[in-house]
């Protein structure tokens, strides 16, 4: 069933709450339902969204907003190790990581209380905790709006990469709607530890169930982020940036005493935490109009008063890489897409 409203207001459906209208809003329940729409005859530019959780609305939306209620959950335990299970691109993606955390299959937990949902987690190769959506992807079931068919891709073919895939390219935004996702989940037990506090919740030896590893997480993540449904926000707002090492080896030398974090990359790259470099400059709590730095994560701005605009969390943004770039030479690029 499609679902049709127009000049539609789009705050409830963003996680940052901008007051923000679209032309047209859709709702569809199917692929039958995306096969059934006249596209050619759609306000445009099409938008596709999930949870609206990955999202900064600067304005009004004057085209489609299309928005995936497909929600099933299936899985075909054969007694093998490796179980596949399908997915729906409108399921909460934490409700698919309860549910297989729960049934007991390893994969998921590290990326669990992520918001928004199965479709949108396939757009941007989400992650968390030394896991990504492309490491328990096998493949990805869309609609091809531009030749009114269905057609998948496998995971090797959605060019993944740090917070990007073959879905956010330009050419491919208006022509691809994902309508599934389907996993690799395993029964052996599988837990990955060795990133971020999650090993010191085992002290005595690693988790016997997903579900624990899961629980680990939720709590971090509690402990760091803000409520969505309390605060405004959309998640990690920049990514980490991966520099030369000669360049990271310069910034430990500038800094003196003081611990550099970062990460080893097997290209010999060093990724180092957007995070830290925003905390040493001071930024947490720093507040723009209604916009602030979250106080606890300092990689989150929030809509501090549920009135902040979007040229509060903009100009806060702007703000932000100015100083990093300045002092790191680095600079920041937002994770969170500007509509």
């Amino acid at each position: 069933m499609i679902r049709r409203f127009q000049d539609y207001d789009l705050s409830p459906r963003n996680t940052f709450r901008m007051r923000a209208k679209c032309a047209l809003y859709l709702e569809y329940d199917s692929v039958a339902d995306l096969e059934a729409l006249d596209f050619d005859a759609l306000p445009r530019p099409l938008l596709s969204i999930g949870e609206g959780s990955n999202l900064l609305f600067t304005r009004d939306f004057p085209g489609t907003v299309l928005c995936s209620k497909i929600s099933y959950v299936k899985f075909f335990d054969l007694g093998l190790d490796e179980v596949p299970v399908s997915a729906g691109a409108g399921v909460k993606f934490d409700d698919l990581c309860a549910r297989m955390c729960a049934e007991g299959l390893w994969g998921l937990e590290n990326l669990s209380l992520i918001p928004g949902t199965a479709g949108a987690a396939a757009v941007q190769n989400i992650g968390a905790y030394g896991v990504e959506f492309k490491d328990i992807a096998s493949g990805v079931s869309c609609y091809d709006i531009e030749k009114r068919c269905k057609c998948s891709f496998k995971v090797e073919e959605c060019a993944y990469g740090y917070r990007d895939s073959f879905f956010k390219r330009p050419q491919n935004k208006e022509r691809y709607i994902i309508t599934g996702v389907l996993l690799r989940l395993s029964r052996s037990i599988r837990p990955r530890l060795d990133y971020g506090a999650l090993r010191t919740f085992f002290p005595d030896g690693d988790p016997d169930s997903p579900q624990a590893v899961r629980e680990a997480v939720v709590r971090t993540r509690r402990e760091k982020l803000p409520d969505p449904l309390e605060i405004g926000s959309a998640g990690s707002f920049f990514k980490n940036p991966v520099v030369p090492r000669e360049h990271y080896e310069a910034i430990v030398r500038a800094e003196g005493d003081v611990k550099v974090p970062h990460y080893d990359l097997p290209d010999g790259t060093v990724k180092i935490p957007a995070a830290w470099m925003i905390d040493r400059l001071g930024f947490k709590g720093r507040r723009h109009g209604g916009a602030a730095v979250h106080e606890k994560q300092p990689l989150v701005i929030i809509n501090a008063t549920g009135e902040a605009s979007a040229r509060d969390i903009l100009a806060l943004e702007q703000e932000i890489c100015a100083a990093v770039e300045q002092r790191f030479g680095i600079r920041l690029h937002p994770e969170v897409e500007h509509i």
